[in-house]
């Protein structure tokens, strides 16, 4: 069957509905949701029952890029910095010098066992050396996977990360394969170019986002993650015009945003959970339904090889590298070695060999391909239970919920205070979202005279005011009196 425009709704939302149901239900027999939606994707395509035919690296390429933006800014904007800060350069030195480590082990690797030469063989390490966001983000959640000791946070900011490394190092040795009259040396000024201007345009446009969001009054709240989404391909598509890596620029973004006070910020973080949702699903259906799994069939002794060397040998040498001069616990670095989980993101980069025409292209991609499903299926069904045997898991009624996540509850204050506004307050003719206040406390409304105010970012408090509080714990208040009296 080929794709039309009259037939393209039908058969998209019919695959949407078959892989949410199918989702709900994975988990009951251990297999990971995003495995279900690229393995519904198979069937659909040419050589399943579907009869879909799908041939085009480009457009997949393209629904590729523009899903990676919401799943990595919606990580971002999930991301704590309190937590996150503590293991900032583990997660830093996980993605930079981990991915480098992966490419060069795993590439070196393939360069003995197969025909390739060295630099075929290095980019195909390279496209795998990320963690990726999508299936760590996904199984970690879906799961409500409780880790000791800022484990989680490591794993999610490692691969929410460690993308944008991979992805100039695809493009470095690429570019090698295609002119392999250039010297490995020509590749560092582009390194440097792209992680420095990406790590400048992603604070730059968090700044200027957070700006614009909480400056514009806009008159409907729907708009506000509209606003935001114009944001993030703005920082994406303008990093990437002046020569930086867009995914880190957004990342970077996003994270900056997440720990910020923004208007209608529940309203915007919901949507992007749900968009980010959407987009691991069309992701991994458009990925399903580019490969041919009758191609796969004679790369599966060589794909197997290699994504065993990749999981018990290449990730943890690269982890007990990258980590070898911080103090962590060998059952902690095992751990962070078996969560090294491939997705859809090495399939998205193993399209540019594909567009490039280079000669093993085709391999390279049904290689990558077979690697990204054994390792969600191996690592990424088994997460609990190496937690369970290194001892690195907590119960789940241990497990302590983050800023987000209490921003997101329907009804998680159990403390109610009302708080008169005086003269002398430092709130007085400030607008809430300005306030700087406690994550663990909301206003819930305003008594202004004779009424009653429910407040959004964007409401004024006045002197006479009365708040209506509310906080999870009676200590909270303590904050919220300084936040409101002489922050």
């Amino acid at each position: 069957m080929n794709l039309t425009i009259e037939n393209i709704l039908l058969i998209g939302s019919i695959l949407l509905l078959i892989s949410i149901l199918a989702g709900k239900t994975s988990y009951k027999f251990g297999v990971p949701t995003l495995l279900l939606f690229l393995a519904i994707g198979m069937l659909a395509g040419s050589d399943g029952i579907g009869g879909i035919r799908f041939d085009d690296p480009k457009l997949a390429q393209f629904i590729g890029i523009v899903s990676l933006n919401f799943i990595l800014f919606s990580g971002g904007l999930d991301t704590n910095w309190t937590t996150v800060k503590p293991i900032l350069w583990e997660g830093i030195a996980l993605s930079t010098l981990g991915v480098l480590l992966t490419a060069i082990s795993l590439g070196t690797f393939v360069w003995l066992v197969t025909d390739f030469t060295i630099y075929e063989s290095l980019l195909l390490g390279s496209i795998v050396s990320s963690t990726d966001a999508a299936a760590v983000f996904s199984i970690l959640r879906s799961k409500s996977l409780a880790l000791k000791t800022n484990l989680r946070p490591t794993l999610e900011l490692e691969s929410g990360s460690n993308d944008p490394m991979a992805y100039v190092l695809t493009i470095a040795f690429l570019t090698l394969v295609i002119h392999q009259d250039q010297s490995f040396i020509s590749i560092i000024p582009m390194f440097l170019q792209q992680m420095i201007l990406g790590g400048i345009a992603g604070i730059s446009f968090g700044m200027l986002s957070k700006f614009i969001i909480n400056k514009i009054k806009l008159d409907f709240e729907g708009l506000y993650p509209v606003l935001v989404i114009a944001l993030m391909f703005i920082t994406f598509s303008a990093s990437d015009f002046v020569g930086g890596n867009g995914f880190l620029a957004i990342y970077i973004c996003a994270v900056y945003l997440g720990n910020q006070d923004l208007i209608h910020k529940k309203t915007i973080l919901r949507m992007f959970d749900g968009l980010a949702w959407l987009m691991q699903i069309v992701l991994f259906l458009t990925l399903g339904l580019l490969v041919f799994p009758s191609q796969i069939v004679p790369y599966l002794g060589i794909g197997l090889l290699i994504s065993l060397f990749l999981i018990l040998i290449a990730r943890p040498i690269a982890v007990f590298l990258s980590l070898m001069f911080f103090k962590m616990k060998l059952r902690r670095r095992f751990y962070i070695s078996w969560v090294g989980l491939r997705g859809a993101v090495p399939i998205v980069f193993a399209t540019y060999p594909l567009l490039a025409g280079i000669d093993k292209a085709n391999m390279i991609f049904n290689i990558v391909f077979f690697i990204s499903v054994t390792s969600i299926l191996i690592q990424g069904t088994t997460l609990s239970i190496v937690a369970k045997w290194l001892n690195v898991g907590l119960p789940e009624k241990a497990k302590k919920m983050t800023a987000t996540d209490l921003l997101l509850a329907e009804n998680p204050k159990a403390e109610m205070k009302e708080l008169l506004i005086t003269s002398d307050c430092f709130a007085v003719d400030k607008k809430v979202v300005e306030l700087g206040f406690p994550k663990n406390a909301i206003i819930a409304m305003i008594k202004r005279d004779d009424s009653y105010i429910i407040p959004n970012g964007l409401t004024k408090i006045e002197s006479k005011d009365t708040l209506i509080v509310l906080a999870d714990r009676p200590e909270i208040f303590d904050e919220v009196y300084k936040t409101l009296k002489n922050a």
